[in-house]
């Protein structure tokens, strides 16, 4: 059997992931991490072993020979260095999404990726959401004909909890929130429809925590990017970042080259936390009540597809059974995707170019907004 080594760039938060990979009974080993602080790594420790090894030297892992397999999973304006370096020593590489915070930047790794193998894969884990599966089995089987409209409503509840709390509040850093939040669904709009965007035009604005005066600085022992259900309302967040400069509600609208529109809207202020995809066709709708399912309460999709008044349920109903793991269970089926990636060469995840192509939208978008709502190319 042959054994793959597994190193982890950012192993405190999402890193945490690399933990589906250590399987030792297939050959998949995680032996060595790199972040800030080797504080707070106990479920490494637990579930590896005593002989982990860890660093505060990215270096030492994309230079060394015993490694095989790199997840970076660092802040969103690292990837570039990280994934070109991991890339460049020969390792396989699970990049967390977005791929980069710039479309330059995404192209120079997808050309590192190229000439070093395809040994790129990118972490869209919402293609393995069992909610958006269904609905992609839905559409592919022509329920609800021919697509031609996909509106998606995000509404982000834990956004001051996490993005205004760190480098995401930062344009510098992060370019905008319809990359790290955005990015997901924009891939899945165009794998919905079948297509990219070529088009976008947007509105936006920073509205709600660029008023929240409790900043880090001056509250030195405020939560950084917990979550906390009793804050409310927004404005009395504590201990945010101490520069904001990203909007807190994007909305954009997307021209696709098979002729689809599409409109994707997120807010980071809003009280409930979930997504509502609405899909038109030549022949009906489709809806999702919920993205996650749990064992109390399952998440559904709907179909319309006759004549009706107003209509809560619709004409179909397909409850999704819940699934084991984090992010509704998408985790692990996105983990096994690439291990199985990384064996045979094959994926039914987001492909790069698709990674790379949600990056573009979402920048395209955030330039769009801030040259009032110009319409913008994205190639």
């Amino acid at each position: 059997m042959k054994t793959y080594r597994i190193g982890v760039l950012g192993p405190h938060r999402r890193g945490r992931i690399a933990l589906l990979a250590h399987q030792p009974d297939r050959g998949f080993h995680v032996t060595t991490l790199c972040g800030q602080s080797d504080e707070h790594l106990d479920s490494f420790h637990k579930k590896c072993g005593a002989g982990l090894h860890f660093t505060r030297d990215y270096r030492e892992i994309a230079s060394s020979r015993d490694i095989d397999i790199v997840f970076v999973c660092t802040p969103d304006y690292l990837h570039m260095e990280h994934a070109t370096a991991c890339l460049e020593a020969g390792k396989y590489v699970f990049l967390e999404k977005p791929m980069a915070i710039n479309i330059p930047d995404c192209d120079s790794i997808l050309k590192t990726a190229e000439r070093h193998g395809g040994k790129l894969y990118v972490g869209h884990n919402m293609r393995f959401f069992p909610v958006m599966k269904k609905m992609k089995e839905l559409i592919d089987a022509g329920r609800i004909g021919q697509v031609e409209a996909i509106w998606c409503r995000h509404f982000v509840g834990d956004g001051g909890d996490y993005y205004y709390k760190n480098y995401n509040s930062e344009r510098e850093y992060s370019t905008s929130l319809l990359l790290q939040k955005g990015a997901h669904d924009i891939d899945i709009i165009h794998w919905l429809s079948g297509a990219y965007a070529e088009r976008v035009t947007g509105m936006g604005k920073l509205s709600v925590y660029n008023r929240v005066t409790d900043r880090r600085h001056e509250n030195p022992d405020a939560p950084r990017g917990e979550r906390d259900l009793s804050i409310w309302p927004p404005l009395s967040q504590k201990g945010l970042n101490p520069k904001i400069d990203v909007e807190d509600h994007n909305m954009i609208l997307m021209q696709l080259s098979n002729g689809t529109q599409a409109s994707y809207m997120e807010c980071f202020y809003s009280p409930d936390y979930h997504r509502n995809y609405t899909i038109l066709g030549t022949e009906g709708r489709m809806e999702n009540y919920g993205d996650h399912s749990a064992e109390s309460s399952w998440a559904t999709v709907h179909i319309w597809n006759r004549r009706t008044g107003y209509s809560m349920l619709g004409h179909e109903v397909y409850p999704v059974p819940p699934a084991t793991g984090t992010h509704g269970g998408a985790d692990p089926l996105m983990i096994e995707d690439f291990l199985h990636f990384v064996v045979t060469g094959e994926s039914r995840g987001a492909p790069p170019l698709a990674a790379r192509m949600a990056v573009a939208v979402g920048c395209m978008g955030a330039e769009s907004i801030r040259n009032g709502s110009m319409p913008m190319k994205v190639a």
